[in-house]
């Protein structure tokens, strides 16, 4: 394969023509990044465990990367990684599992509707 999926985010002709599109924009993203993930109520270890957790379920491959990386270097272990990949499998899992009701309830309105249609 001759073009990647996706590119290494240290594409240097990447990286400036993000900042060339909108400095504002990334400025102020790198901003709340670095907020968000500043020691706080929960520490890096935590905060990055938890990224690794979201970045499985919104299935970002950087992210993915980037943060178990991170992770790792704030003193998680394998483990603990993969069990924040478990626990995001389950919450993803459990999501639509919970949305059920929504079909339910629509396949309670559709034959509801043909009962009346059928009257």
């Amino acid at each position: 394969m001759d073009h990647a999926m996706y590119p290494s985010m240290g594409d240097a002709d990447i990286a400036r023509k993000r900042r060339a599109l909108a400095p504002r924009q990334l400025e102020a993203f790198r901003a709340f990044s670095a907020a968000a993930f500043a020691e706080g109520e929960l520490d890096a270890k935590t905060k990055q465990l938890i990224a690794v957790a979201v970045a499985h379920v919104t299935q970002c491959p950087y992210c993915i990367r980037g943060h178990t990386e991170g992770a790792l270097k704030a003193g998680a272990t394998e483990g603990q990684v993969m069990e924040a990949i478990w626990v995001a499998a389950e919450m993803r899992a459990g999501g639509a599992y919970a949305h059920s009701a929504l079909a339910i309830d629509q396949m309670a309105h559709h034959a509801a509707a043909a009962e009346r249609r059928q009257a």
